[in-house]
């Protein structure tokens, strides 16, 4: 029997160079590598060795005999992709080559900001090429960004990703400092005075707006923050949401609304043995929330939610999945994406989802199509949507949502935004206001005139926009690494004033609340213990002041979650 890559795949891509018969697409290096949802093993080609699962970082890939009844589908779903794309053994390499400085004893010394997947893939990059130094800054009092406060909690094996760097930060010349905001606590420039380079790995902190009348009123929030809150985010842990409506809606329909669309309709019980931040789930505990209407400003088949994480709705407990079957008619416009095997499935599943009978589940998600939200209305609080209903044009190529003249509304008494995530400026660097990017060439920051800027790089969502999954910037950082050693080699970036002593003793003057590993370390540890004793993975800590007594070993009481 084959092997098979299921729902959780990263995209990380470390299981191809692990498989004796080349097997596994797309590649990195082929164009469709940049759309695909999953990785696919080849049926007919697979040996049943089982290579490619151990370099898994996400426990994405099982045998089929091991397929339990939600990952079934997913035998087909790889054989599927072989039938329209019959696989081609030309593919030379799954990253991209690798220049590496000469051991001559100069020792490479980079300073990267961020401790998310960006920055440890980045770290990861660096250490294979030189003998490097890398000090690691991050804002947060612990690392793992997006995975740590933007995965859903009941995705834990996805948030696994984070024990893989744990070697990797613990290697022999990586520092981090956790607690330290750079362009408040250090500058760039001091930056550069102690490193040949800077990488900044920060990722997208904030959402896109609507625009749209009574956006600001109370009850209409956004999807970011709400995501930030049940993952215990420091910033966001305090915040409180109206729970007591029997109806929410969510604007848009990529993965992140579907995300909050499962905690909103999940058991409390399901939750509690989850990381989940225990505000959020004594809140949960007690939402009077039923149903969760999605609003898609286009069809199914332009739908940003992947088709995985789709058909992973059909099998939660209790909850009915409800599209009406009007979602089915599709214009011609439309229709012509059912070429492309991955809208023709999210159309497939739609239809299933269509004629599946409703009415057993205790609550619902109901998907609605071609509607754009044009006002919220209320007295004090969101009380109303109102929406347009919009038909699809051809724009210069592209399928545009135009609003017809017909309205409707819907009553609800939360409102979350999920429109994409926005990168922030960044102080001394430049930024593309319209993309949300610091402007660069293949990792490089360039100015105004598209000239490098010596010594500064970037690598994920802040150099490509938010776009991509975790293992996509595996690639990302492999490219602003190359450059970066291509820069070192050539003589381009200017050697550091100060050593790494002389940093760490900045810090330590500048903040001299700083995280190091240890405090980082007795963190985990805590929240780990924590979490045992409730059941659960681990329970996050999510006050500032009680994180930095943990990292000084100092003793805490923590609320249980059970």
């Amino acid at each position: 029997m084959a092997y098979v890559i299921t729902q959780r795949c990263c995209k990380d891509a470390s299981c191809i160079s692990e498989c004796p018969v080349d097997c596994i697409r797309p590649t990195p290096d082929q164009a469709e590598y940049a759309t695909a949802e999953i990785l696919h093993i080849d049926p007919a080609t697979c040996i049943d060795c089982g290579s490619c699962v151990p370099p898994c970082p996400v426990d994405a890939i099982f045998s089929e005999d091991d397929l339990i009844a939600p990952l079934r589908r997913y035998a087909d779903i790889n054989a599927d992709y072989y039938d329209k794309h019959p696989l081609q053994p030309d593919i030379t390499s799954p990253l991209p080559a690798v220049r590496r400085v000469p051991a001559t004893g100069r020792k490479l010394r980079v300073a990267i900001v961020g401790a998310g997947p960006a920055a440890s893939y980045a770290v990861e990059a660096l250490l294979r090429r030189a003998d490097a130094e890398i000090d690691v800054i991050e804002k947060l009092p612990t690392p793992g960004g997006l995975v740590r406060a933007g995965v859903a909690p009941d995705h834990p094996d996805t948030k696994r990703i984070i024990e893989v760097f744990d070697s990797t930060h613990t290697a022999a010349g990586v520092q981090r400092y956790f607690n330290v905001t750079v362009g408040e606590h250090i500058s760039q420039a001091e930056l550069l005075d102690h490193h040949h380079a800077v990488i900044y790995a920060v990722g997208t902190a904030t959402d896109h707006r609507t625009g749209v009348p009574g956006e600001e009123l109370p009850g209409s929030r956004s999807a970011t923050e709400f995501v930030a809150w049940y993952n215990g985010h420091p910033d966001c842990a305090d915040n409180e949401y109206d729970l007591t409506g029997d109806r929410a809606v969510i604007i848009g329909n990529g993965n992140v609304a579907l995300d909050v669309a499962r905690i909103l309709t999940a058991d409390p019980a399901d939750l509690a043995i989850t990381d989940i931040s225990p505000p959020a789930l004594e809140a949960l505990r007690n939402s009077m929330i039923r149903e969760v209407v999605l609003l898609g400003r286009r069809t199914p088949v332009h739908a940003a939610y992947t088709s995985t994480e789709f058909l992973a709705l059909a099998y939660l407990p209790n909850v009915d999945v409800v599209i009406d079957e009007s979602a089915l008619v599709l214009d011609p416009i439309s229709r012509s994406l059912l070429d492309d095997p991955t809208a023709a499935f999210k159309y497939a599943l739609t239809a299933e989802y269509a004629a599946t009978p409703t009415g057993s589940g205790s609550r619902r998600i109901e998907f609605r199509y071609l509607l754009s939200p044009v006002a919220y209305y209320g007295h004090g609080q969101v009380e109303r949507v109102k929406f347009v209903h919009n038909e699809i044009r051809l724009v210069d190529g592209a399928h545009v949502a135009e609003p017809t003249g017909r309205t409707g509304s819907i009553e609800t008494s939360l409102v979350l935004r999920s429109v994409g995530y926005r990168a922030q400026p960044i102080r001394d660097l430049p930024f593309d206001t319209r993309r949300a990017v610091v402007p660069n060439e293949q990792g490089r920051v360039i100015d105004s005139n598209r000239q490098p800027l010596r010594g500064l790089y970037v690598t994920g969502w802040v150099k490509r926009g938010a776009q991509g999954v975790i293992g996509t910037n595996r690639f990302d950082a492999e490219e602003t690494v190359e450059h970066l050693v291509t820069d070192f080699l050539a003589g381009a970036l200017a050697p550091p004033a100060g050593n790494r002593t002389a940093f760490a003793e900045l810090l330590a003057t500048r903040r001299p609340q700083y995280i190091d590993e240890t405090g980082w370390h007795a963190i985990d540890s805590a929240e780990r213990a924590a979490g045992q004793a409730n059941g659960c993975p681990r329970v996050k800590f999510t006050d500032t002041g009680t994180i930095l007594d943990i990292a000084a070993h100092k003793e805490v009481d923590y609320p249980a979650t059970t």
